[in-house]
């Protein structure tokens, strides 16, 4: 993303691909505010696609991108920098995923996004904290969504817990309500796998204990609407509208018949199972009652890319603690960064590494590069790679975490460049971004203890050649062997070191 403030552009977009139902919200930056303009919504059913391999079929693709051409209609013409696009649990359990994204970036005209349930739940809270009221209270947010369900414990804007369960109500039809007939059986069976998957969560949700529960999906509002229309509440969810609603579905026992104030013809077929979740949520947590707010995921992605560009970059605290939960040498990280980040100067142009992702991408590298010391030393790259990858860091995206593992990987010794192919165009890119910090790590191996000298650098297609003060080599002969060995290195990727 381009170094813009947000409000600098006239219109911003937040896209949500949801596993039941594709979202857009457009809308403008006022003083730091989202004033939102327009809203679309399409129930895709992308989840419904999965197949037992997860691989995401055909049928599922088309109905995502038919979708996401009326979505492009929208934001056609906002810049790189405007609009996010953000994928949630079909994406992150299909294996062809990179098919569709693919597909789906060739028409939106930007980046999409897969992010980890808790990078989720983290962003709905966000959503939900800005569309209701501010009260210190300590407040539950639950989202009932297609594939999965995401809790949230949080105070004002902070949220202090962050759980993703697998359990949502198109996977849950597709398990117990595919053919539409709704019984008793069914419905407990559906009850009862939820209830399983809660008890994970339900003693760590009890401890941190909340002052009120806050729906924010379409299904809890729906609910709440059709209990509402009963005359049981005034559109808030409690026991008594759940047991009420629970009766009625075994009376009309087919969701083809089922027609209730409140609830749309398009989600009629996944409202049991929808319904059977959030009697289990409410039972798990002893919960009497849930509001419901109309923030949610999309005005969550709004207000964080607002965020990034006003006061702050949640990603930049994310890996803060993350340095510190692992004991990274933070002095180390800081020189290692800034040469790293002069180098990227020098080569940018030549290299074509001019974009921002380019710098956020080594400056957070040279941060972390050193987080798998806190394992062991033997192979300490590869430990902090895999703990790059596979942690919950808040503010990226899976993909993020993937090219900054890949880094960090490669960072010392042997670099994988095989692995560095998989991201195709963005590969060479990445490449001579590992280049650069190697370089930097290279020149600081001695942790500061040592006055460093300025140096010039050269780069080529395929080489880069790297000018040191005359003599200043000949008298650091642990440097020069350092860089005679890392030429060796570059070597097998087909890159040409020089070092005078």
């Amino acid at each position: 993303m381009p170094h813009k403030s947000a409000e600098s552009f006239p219109l911003i977009a937040a896209i949500d691909l949801g596993s039941n139902s594709f979202h857009m919200v457009l809308a403008k930056a006022d003083y730091g505010e989202i004033r939102i303009l327009e809203r679309l919504g399409e129930k895709v059913q992308l989840a419904a696609g999965l197949d037992e391999q997860h691989q995401l079929n055909e049928e599922a693709m088309t109905r995502g991108l038919d979708c996401l051409r009326r979505f492009a209609q929208m934001i056609a013409g906002l810049p790189e920098g405007a609009v996010r696009v953000v994928a949630t649990n079909a994406l992150r359990e299909a294996h062809n995923r990179a098919t569709f994204i693919r597909r789906a970036e060739e028409i939106l005209g930007h980046q999409v996004e897969v992010i980890s349930g808790r990078e989720e739940a983290r962003l709905i809270y966000l959503g939900v904290s800005h569309s209701i009221a501010d009260t210190p209270n300590k407040r539950l947010v639950a989202d009932i969504g297609g594939g999965s369900t995401e809790f949230i414990i949080g105070q004002l804007f902070e949220p202090l817990m962050r759980e993703s369960l697998q359990m949502g109500c198109v996977s849950y039809t597709q398990r117990f309500f595919k053919d539409g007939k709704i019984t008793a059986a069914r419905y407990a069976q559906a009850y009862t796998a939820a209830r399983l998957e809660l008890m994970g969560i339900e003693n760590a949700l009890r401890r941190i204990s909340w002052d009120e529960a806050v729906g924010a999906s379409g299904t809890i509002k729906a609910v709440g609407l059709a209990i509402k229309a009963a005359g049981l509440s005034n559109g808030e969810v409690n026991s008594e509208g759940l047991a009420w609603l629970k009766r009625k579905l075994f009376k009309v026992g087919d969701v083809e018949k089922l027609d209730l104030d409140g609830i749309k013809p398009d989600r009629r077929a996944i409202f049991p199972s929808g319904l059977a979740i959030l009697e289990a949520i409410f039972d798990a947590c002893d919960i009497q009652q849930m509001s419901h707010s109309e923030g949610a995921l999309r005005e969550g992605v709004l207000y964080d890319l607002l965020g990034r560009y006003q006061h702050e970059d949640v990603r930049e605290r994310t890996l803060h603690s993350f340095m510190e939960r692992y004991h990274v040498d933070q002095d180390q990280a800081a020189r290692v960064e800034a040469k790293a980040l002069s180098a990227l100067r020098k080569v940018a142009k030549d290299w074509q590494l001019e974009e921002e992702w380019h710098s956020d991408m080594l400056r957070w590298a040279a941060k972390v590069h050193e987080v798998g010391l806190d394992i062991a030393h033997y192979h300490y790259h590869k430990h902090g790679a895999y703990l790059v990858e596979h942690s919950d860091l808040a503010g990226f995206s899976r993909r993020d975490q993937e090219m900054l593992a890949l880094l960090v990987r490669g960072h010392r010794r042997n670099i994988p460049k095989d692995k560095f192919a998989v991201f195709a165009e963005e590969g060479t890119a990445l490449i001579r971004l590992c280049v650069l910090l190697r370089f930097a790590i290279l020149f600081h191996h001695i942790r500061g203890n040592q006055e460093m000298p300025e140096v010039k650098l050269k780069a080529g297609e395929h080489s880069l050649e790297i000018i040191f003060p005359s003599g200043w080599l000949e008298k650091n002969p642990l440097t020069q062997a350092d860089f005679e060995a890392e030429a060796e290195w570059l070597r097998r990727i087909n890159l040409d070191l020089r070092i005078s």
